[in-house]
């Protein structure tokens, strides 16, 4: 079984098909087998798992989630890539590779006709460019039971923030309603090739059976999420005014204080179980 770690054997195989990196892509590929391993093993793939894997790239994770689970589905975007995962990942019999954009796919769907009786898990190395929308995409598919990724740090620390802190945000609050989320452990610059800016961390997102609290209106749940990030600086009834102008200002004021706010509360400092209050304040 080839080491898809290896530079030498990345190097060989990718000039014989002529491939060349693409920055626009992301493309950023392992260059240390205990991560690939590693990140199999805590996304939990084993032989009762099916594995929805976004961006192969050379196939270093495919293998490890190829010689673990059931089934795997690889979605790759770079069809130059084609002759290169043949070689890499080709011979196993569980593995599919779709070449397409992920992003234009309905994943549930995707699940439901290839995943039966297996449990589904999502897995990726994401390009950081796309790690919000593809996160966004994966969780609101309700499909998975689990979703591991690696992200860069701060992306995986802003995730994981807590109310009132510098990296908490409306994407924070997206996250932890759909799921539970861990950083499992971080993946230095030397880990890749070509060797990134910036240092990677691995976190697994645990999909939730149901919201972590009452919210009979998702939609507005989340515009009034929207509309407190929005403007951090501004004071909630300030940022709620811009994000709901059919209501006046006094009117959003007097629902913040019903809730046991103050006037001059920030929406960061809100949890999602006091976020839903509030939303259901401004439906009354």
């Amino acid at each position: 079984m080839l080491n898809l770690c290896d530079v030498q054997t990345m190097k060989t195989l990718l000039e014989a098909a002529g491939f060349r990196f693409s920055k626009a892509k992301g493309q950023n590929f392992l260059t240390a087998a205990w991560v690939p391993e590693r990140i199999a093993e805590e996304a939990g793939a084993d032989e009762a798992a099916a594995v929805l894997e976004i961006g192969p790239g050379f196939g270093a994770l495919t293998q490890q989630l190829c010689l673990r689970a059931a089934k795997v589905l690889a979605i790759e975007v770079d069809q130059t890539l084609r002759p290169v995962l043949k070689q890499t990942v080709g011979a196993f019999d569980n593995l599919e590779i779709q070449y397409a954009d992920a992003m234009k796919l309905d994943l549930a769907a995707l699940v439901k006709e290839r995943f039966a009786g297996l449990r589904p898990l999502a897995c990726a190395n994401l390009p950081y460019y796309i790690t919000s929308p593809v996160l966004t995409k994966l969780l609101e598919s309700k499909a998975f039971e689990s979703v591991t990724v690696m992200v860069q740090k701060e992306v995986a620390q802003r995730i994981c923030a807590g109310p009132g802190t510098a990296d908490y945000s409306a994407f924070t609050v997206f996250c932890n309603y759909h799921a539970v989320p861990e950083i499992l452990f971080e993946v230095p610059a030397s880990c890749f090739m070509p060797q990134p800016k910036v240092t990677s961390a691995v976190l697994t997102l645990r999909t939730r059976r149901e919201p972590p609290c009452e919210i009979p209106d998702e939609a507005l749940f989340f515009r009034v999420v929207r509309a407190a990030f929005a403007q951090r600086r501004k004071t909630l009834p300030n940022a709620l005014a811009a994000g709901f102008p059919e209501r006046t200002k006094d009117e959003l004021t007097e629902r913040i204080v019903s809730c046991g706010h103050k006037p001059t509360v920030r929406g960061e400092t809100l949890s999602i179980p006091e976020f839903a209050a509030l939303a259901r304040a401004i439906a009354e």
